[in-house]
């Protein structure tokens, strides 16, 4: 490569916007580190003074570049509560990174933007405190111009403290998300200033109303214009034709305030944003100051048409849409909470592979990268800011923050994301104490707050036991109102129609919020111990199974859809090993005195022994990656015309020769055959509201099972699953074979092991060692095992069930060829050559 276009790469790499004064640069690497108060280990380490001060002595402390979470590099310790994963998140972490501004900077604004920092952050520069957000989800601003020192070095130091935080899951801790350093005049587009909306679409025209907001931080008054210009958005992001332009606005702006004003465009035959099409737009506000632009901003965003009915479901561009949603927590497996674009693209695109076209962010904003993802990949989104309102369900929860930041934190939100097409409803919380108590008007209250910000999304939360919180007048201070498990013990099969029906409800729309909650663990069918069964037949209490929710469904259109709990088993929350009492807020509104009393007798022995479970079982997916038996269910339903069929369970139960070993059949067909070893174990065919085929009284014995599937009594799909001989051989399957030395790219290595014949063994478990020659490293390994306590950051684990997870990185700025090796005990190794970009 030659040293010019060496220093084109770097250049890109740092500056992801420049426009005339503004310039946006991540601000992610060679941070230091050091951690105090609770260590991994569970002593304590005393915090010293003065460590926000640009002299405190930070040479010794630990270089690293961010995103990063202290947590996930564990220890796992099982003393530590399962809901939050067995990891040492708690404690007290300091951040500190030096740079220089340039001198002729002077006169221009300095801020940084930080995606999320975990939690109660406090941000000083040059030891001076210029801002603090405790909200560890929420994206945040702060203002560095005041003391910086042109030309010298700067300090910016980062306090987080997660030591009395409350959470039901993993929450991870540090500054997890990315940080930017943004550059701009004195007179600019303030802070996610620009807002675009299309009030009235056709297919001959779409009006797009553009609201500017410009900040003026010169001590006096002064005179601006701005103009707006909109293209096509190209799938890299970059600016195509230009559609519509507003040739200028001049304003006078009042000296240190933020003036707000709009203008209308009209875009000729607008190409609509969907699911299949994701055609977007871009927004460019230009400042100038007399005839000189000073600031340029880039704003996303999309034209269609949304709508909630009562008796149609949903609508996106006039058509109906049916949402088949899953529920996921933000970590990313083995990489824990930091953010990493490739490891999220990876989920969604796992996600696609069953059908699933909407995501809810449980419960929490997303980093803001999810959302472009969705916009590109068509998704839609049910945007959540809180877990819980006022009542609190754990010590330290966001019930300790509520009345004070609440309004601040849904304005910066939605302010932040109301420009993506791909979010649909504004979610305000998630099974809320409040929901009980319609008299308080909190539901609506919060839906002023929302409105106060974007009137052309509704309003929602996540209801739980729907028979009384959809039918006790809070279900009417929402825009539409979501139900968990409404399908389940807290409704029933028929309870949507009762919604739907009940005096009030002629014109509210309704969806299942949360659904199924079905448990398993990937390939464990007779589970061992602190495993789930994965012929999909377990459930928790309150959630239901997989075919109660599309029975329910199918009934009643007029519901728009579900979003599962949940599409990846996630860190902590290791139902039904989990002894968090806030499992008893699940049962308390549908169980007396002394169903409740059992629960917690049965949450108190789940402590008392002490199981190592340390993430969830909920997933359709596992925490590796690894689609489980549910994944093809799901499929089977979510994508009608997609030939397939699936069998469960694989066929090695050397101790069960002679035993009935049932077997399910999954698929888009309608009906199927079962051969055991060539021999017809009858067909099967789908009743109304039933999905999935099962032969119960299969009598086991080695071999082959095939299944043919038939749709319209047309052949559709077959498929064989073989009894395997032992593993002699590793197999390595990546997601891809280069990787750019960026920082951020991965590669996702499959590791499985292959019989004589070149089959798969399902319940082959080596321990598998991995290493990396050249330029790079293993990052962390996984195996889908919930209750597996080696760290992620080992390169040595066993297998679970016939699979394990490499995840590889390049060294910032590597070159060469990386060469990856698994080693499994007593099968043999691999090779795997990656080329780094």
């Amino acid at each position: 490569m030659s040293r010019k276009l060496s220093v084109m790469c770097c250049i890109s790499l740092l500056c992801l916007v420049i426009h005339a004064q503004r310039e946006v640069k991540r601000f992610d690497r060679e941070w230091r580190f050091a951690r105090y108060g609770l260590q991994a280990d569970g002593t304590r380490r005393v915090e010293p003074s003065s460590l926000d001060q640009p002299f405190a002595d930070d040479e010794q402390w630990r270089v690293l570049d961010l995103p990063h979470d202290w947590g996930i590099e564990g220890p796992f310790r099982n003393d530590l509560e399962g809901c939050t994963a067995k990891l040492p998140w708690k404690g007290i972490g300091w951040y500190r990174k030096h740079f220089v501004v340039p001198a002729n900077d002077k006169g221009k604004q300095l801020y940084l933007d930080f995606d999320g920092a975990m939690a109660n952050a406090e941000v000083w520069i040059n030891g001076h405190k210029v801002g603090n957000r405790p909200y560890g989800y929420i994206s945040f601003r702060v203002n560095l111009t005041p003391h910086i020192r042109w030309g010298e070095d700067n300090v910016v130091a980062v306090r987080l403290d997660t030591e009395k935080l409350g959470s039901r899951w993993y929450p991870g801790a540090g500054i997890y998300r990315h940080v930017r350093l943004v550059k701009t005049a004195s007179v600019h587009v303030a802070h996610w200033g620009v807002y675009v909306t299309t009030p009235n679409v056709s297919q001959k025209e779409a009006t797009a109303m553009v609201q500017v907001k410009l900040q003026n931080n010169r001590p006096s008054a002064t005179k601006c214009s701005y103009t707006v210009d909109l293209y096509e958005l190209r799938q890299d992001d970059r600016p195509g034709r230009r559609v519509a332009s507003h040739p200028g606005v001049s304003m006078q702006l009042p000296a240190g305030e933020c003036t707000t004003d709009s203008v209308r465009l009209t875009v000729s035959s607008p190409k609509l944003w969907d699911l299949e099409h994701t055609h977007r737009y871009l927004a460019r506000v230009s400042v100038y100051d007399g005839k000189k632009c000073i600031d340029v901003l880039d704003t996303p965003f999309g034209i269609r048409t949304i709508e909630f009915t009562h008796d149609n479901g949903f609508m996106l561009n006039g058509k109906r849409v049916q949402i088949q949603g899953t529920c996921n927590h933000h970590d990313l497996g083995a990489l824990g909470a930091a953010f990493n674009l490739v490891a999220l693209k990876r989920q969604l695109q796992i996600l696609k592979s069953f059908g699933c076209n909407a995501l809810r962010t449980s419960h929490n904003p997303p980093a803001p990268e999810l959302l472009d993802l969705a916009d590109k990949m068509g998704f839609l989104v049910m945007d959540e800011a809180f877990d819980c309102w006022g009542y609190g369900k754990r010590d330290g929860d966001y019930g300790s923050l509520f009345l004070k930041w609440h309004q601040e934190d849904i304005e910066s939100l939605i302010c932040r994301d109301r420009n993506h097409p791909s979010v649909i409803m504004w979610s305000t919380g998630n099974e809320v104490q409040e929901q009980y108590f319609p008299e308080t008007g909190m539901a609506r209250h919060l839906t002023e707050v929302v409105h106060r910000f974007d009137r052309t999304r509704p309003a929602t939360f996540g209801a739980s036991y729907p028979r009384r919180s959809a039918m006790n007048g809070t279900e009417l201070q929402v825009d539409v109102h979501g139900m968990n498990y409404a399908a389940g013990v807290y409704g029933g099969p028929y309870f949507y129609g009762e919604f739907l029906s009940k005096d009030g409800h002629e014109h509210i729309s309704g969806y299942a919020s949360e659904s199924s909650s079905t448990m398993s663990s990937r390939g464990e069918y007779y589970p061992r111990r602190f495993h789930v069964t994965s012929y999909d037949t377990q459930e928790p209490g309150w959630g239901g199974l997989v075919d109660q929710e599309f029975a329910a469904l199918e009934r009643y259109p007029g519901i728009c859809g579900e979003f599962v709990w949940t599409g990846f088993d996630y860190l902590g929350e290791p139902t039904p090993f989990n002894s968090d009492n806030t499992v008893l807020l699940n049962h308390a509104a549908a169980m007396d005195s002394a169903e409740l009393a059992k629960v917690k007798a049965e949450l108190e022995q789940i402590d008392k022994d002490r199981p190592t479970s340390r993430s969830s079982y909920f997933g359709i997916v596992d925490l590796a990656g690894f689609p489980k038996d549910r994944y093809y269910l799901y499929q089977s339903h979510w994508m009608p015309d997609f030939p397939m069929v699936y069998i469960l369970p694989h066929w090695n139960f050397p101790d069960r020769v002679g035993q009935k070993t049932p077997v399910y059949v999954y698929t888009s067909g309608d009906e199927a055959e079962l051969f055991l070893n060539g021999k017809s174990m009858g067909h099967r065919k789908k009743h109304p509201f039933e999905y999935r085929l099962r032969w119960e009284d299969v009598v086991y014995e080695p071999g082959e099972l095939k299944a043919i599937a038939y749709k319209n009594g047309k052949p559709w799909a077959d498929t064989v699953v073989k009894t395997t001989g032992e593993a002699v051989q590793v197999r390595l399957t990546p997601d891809k074979t280069t990787i750019h030395a960026d920082g951020e790219d991965l590669v996702f290595v499959r590791v499985s092991f292959l019989d004589k014949d070149g089959n798969e063994v399902p319940v082959a478990e080596p321990r598998v060692t991995c290493t990396v020659a050249g330029a790079g490293q293993v990052l962390a390994t996984d195996n889908g095992d919930p209750a597996c306590l080696i760290p992620f950051h080992q390169a040595t684990r066993p297998a679970f069930n016939g699979l394990l997870l490499a995840i590889i990185k390049a060294d910032n700025d590597g070159r060469g060829i990386l060469t990856f090796t698994a080693e499994a005990e007593g099968v043999g190794r691999a090779e795997l050559k990656i080329r780094i970009k």
